[in-house]
Parts: structure tokens; C-alpha cells; sequence
């Protein structure tokens, strides 16, 4: 899959592959160029971008932010709802179909 490249004008000041990537990344941005980070919000590339790498909740968390501290905001409580329900356990997708399988036969 293609990365997010964080671009300022005609240069390309950060890149992301996946979504810690892209919070380290604005960590980072919003420090040294926020309207990078801003203009990259308002224009709904950030959004675009994290639904072709298949985050769609995350995607729809910041489809009305503009304002990148509370896009990071968002996207710490992201990872932090995701890591806490892998670390109960909830089922993978795959998982239960081959379970469902199991119980047709």
C-alpha cells in the first residue's frame, strides 16, 4: 500500500505507513509546521488516505476535524480503544467464521 506523504508546499516533510506512523508523524508536524498538518485535514487527504489502507472508524473520527491537536487527540484514543480490546481478547473476524464452520458440519 501506498504511505501518507505529509507534503508543504513542494516538499515532502513527513511520511507515514501506517496509523502509529501517522501519529508519530503529526507529533511531529504539529511542532514544526501545523498548517501542513491543518491543510492536510481541511482538504480530507488524512481521511482518504486511512480508508485505502482499510481504517474506516478511524477515517470517520476525523472526517470533521480540522484541527490538529484534536486529530491527534482522536487518534490516541483510537489506538488506545483498539489495543485494549485486542488485549481482552475479542474474537478475529476469521476466527469466528471458521468457528461457525465448525458448528454447520
Amino acid at each position: 500500500m501506498e504511505p501518507f506523504y505529509f507534503r508543504s508546499y513542494d516538499r515532502v516533510v513527513g511520511i507515514s505507513h501506517d496509523v502509529n506512523e501517522l501519529k508519530s508523524e503529526m507529533e511531529r508536524l504539529i511542532n514544526q509546521d501545523p498548517a501542513c498538518v491543518e491543510w492536510h485535514l481541511k482538504e480530507g487527504h488524512i481521511v482518504a488516505w486511512l480508508e485505502y489502507i482499510g481504517e474506516k472508524g478511524l477515517a470517520e473520527l476525523l472526517k470533521s476535524v480540522h484541527d490538529p491537536n484534536e486529530a491527534l487527540s482522536r487518534i490516541n484514543d483510537y489506538l488506545m480503544i483498539k489495543k485494549s480490546l485486542n488485549i481482552i481478547g475479542r474474537p478475529v473476524r476469521d476466527k469466528k467464521l471458521k468457528f461457525r464452520k465448525a458448528l454447520v458440519r
